[in-house]
């Protein structure tokens, strides 16, 4: 007598895959619950009388009590033009480090000699503690506006050059090999394979070490000369002689704002400068490819 073969199992339902990305409107969700528990719990150990508060208002003042500062320290404490300042500080001191980084960088990744000579200024300037620059360059560079600047770029310079050369390494040796085979001199090679083709890996270290440098200049404004503008750094350090929370909140609040937007902006430059790789729309590119074709044309007409 024949039995019916048993129900087979349904199949187990996918697990859900690791790495993956959230819907954008989840991720803003979660985003804004995050935002929402900090407040909650600041509201919290804030709320009551001075007296009965869980954190004395000497360490920690209320949302509220920061919140009446705000027209005060954009006012009186200036804190746009102390913005503007460390902003500048960081792109001139970073840029630095960018310009002569990314060269030495291409260099030491292109040839074995070049690599080792830099070795070991690269792990000298990536693992000394960063504070401990700060008594170096006030000996080699003084006291003012050029020390901040020199500092931002002796403290930047190592990482800039160190993760260039990585991004020049991992370019496949198969297009190194084509071009050989095409006839391509050494020029050729590191000017038209090894840096286009690495050229998206180091605009994003750039950006990620951006926003590393713009948490340096903090140190880098501990001291000013005169009733100059300070940065925000300097309206930190006054602000906690004068026993000041609520600025300190404030600016607080205010640079991470600022570092994600200039992220973002560095985010969506970085997409159009190399749409194969990031999915841009590649804007930039044409019209960089058409200011140059006109002036090609025009030099011909001019000819």
């Amino acid at each position: 007598m024949s039995t019916a073969p048993a129900p087979s199992a349904p199949p187990a339902a996918p697990a859900k895959p690791l790495r993956g990305e959230l819907p954008a409107a989840s991720g803003m969700f979660w985003g804004v619950t995050c935002v929402a528990s900090v407040l909650s719990l600041w509201f919290l150990a804030t709320a009551g009388d001075p007296e009965s508060r869980f954190i004395s208002p000497a360490m920690l003042p209320s949302p509220g009590e920061t919140a009446a500062k705000v027209p005060a320290v954009f006012g009186e404490r200036r804190l746009v033009a102390n913005t503007l300042v460390t902003l500048g500080r960081v792109c001139l001191g970073f840029g630095l480090s960018a310009v002569i980084g990314v060269p030495v960088g291409v260099l030491a990744a292109c040839f074995p000699a070049v690599r080792s000579f830099v070795a070991p200024l690269t792990i000298f300037g990536r693992n000394i503690p960063v504070a401990a620059l700060i008594p170096l360059t006030f000996f080699f560079f003084g006291i003012g506006e050029f020390q901040k600047v020199m500092f931002l770029f002796v403290a930047s310079v190592a990482f800039v050059v160190s993760d260039t050369t990585a991004a020049v390494l991992e370019v496949p040796q198969r297009y190194v090999d084509t071009a050989l085979t095409l006839g391509a001199s050494r020029l050729q090679i590191i000017l038209k394979v090894l840096v286009p083709l690495a050229a998206p890996a180091i605009f994003n270290s750039l950006r990620l070490l951006f926003g590393i440098a713009f948490g340096y200049v903090m140190l880098a404004e501990v001291v000013k000369l005169g009733g100059d503008t300070g940065g925000l750094g300097d309206l930190i350090n006054v602000s906690q002689r004068r026993g000041e929370r609520e600025p300190i909140l404030i600016v607080l609040v205010v640079i991470p704002i600022i570092a994600y937007a200039i992220d973002r902006l560095l985010w969506w430059l970085q997409c159009d400068l190399f749409p194969h790789r990031y999915g841009g729309r590649g804007g930039i590119p044409r019209l960089l490819r058409g200011l140059l074709h006109g002036a090609a044309a025009s030099t011909e007409e001019a000819a």
